[in-house]
């Protein structure tokens, strides 16, 4: 079994993922509802910092959280080890889900305003790159954390070191976490500069 504070952030994980794939959903089966729910351009400004205040601020727990598994991983210490992860995941499920809920909602809120999001090219590149992050996220930094959770529950406290497979995992989530992290250097390059390039509505004419 999964020691309490695991299984209470698996919970709050798998709550921010059903309203996102509710969420999709609904954009999905009510389409206009969907646009006329977000369309509100007085409340432009209100969206504008909610979105990079959230974007920001999920961009730099992934990356403050690849930063201290690395470190964790280099000192090769067990205790250290364990409480980087947690850490990390608690962090994940309470704070990353929320502000990606809350930078998918008021970025869709600016792309309505703006206009057609599948015609401006860098609003659209952005979009995809999001998405790609968040695939990234759920294929891959999903299951293996739960793996490493499973492999840590049945740890021994009087060993000093950590089996060499959760000691692989953790290492694999790096990797995973980096290319998560690296489409959304692009949509931070996109938001800030803008560039003149085609829509993705381009490609399927």
């Amino acid at each position: 079994m999964f020691p309490l504070h695991i299984m209470k952030t698996k919970h709050v994980l798998f709550g921010f993922l059903a309203l996102m794939a509710g969420l999709i959903v609904f954009a999905a089966i009510f389409k206009e509802e969907f646009a006329a729910l977000l369309n509100r351009p007085a409340l432009r400004g209100h969206a504008l910092f909610v979105h990079v205040l959230a974007a920001t601020l999920f961009f730099a727990n992934a990356v403050l959280g690849m930063i201290l598994e690395r470190r964790s991983l280099a000192s090769g210490g067990k205790e250290a080890i364990l409480h980087t992860y947690n850490t990390v995941a608690w962090i994940d499920a309470r704070i990353s889900s929320p502000l990606i809920v809350l930078s998918l909602i008021s970025g869709l809120m600016l792309s309505f305003i703006l206009g057609d999001l599948w015609e401006i090219g860098w609003l659209s590149t952005g979009f995809v790159l999001f998405m790609l992050s968040g695939i990234f996220w759920v294929v891959g930094d999903i299951p293996t954390q739960y793996k490493v959770k499973r492999l840590m529950a049945g740890l021994d406290a009087g060993d000093r070191t950590l089996p060499e497979e959760l000691i692989k995992l953790l290492k694999l989530r790096w990797w995973i976490s980096l290319a998560g992290v690296a489409p959304l250097v692009i949509v931070f390059i996109l938001m800030v500069y803008k560039p003149d390039m085609p829509g993705l509505s381009a490609l399927f004419r």
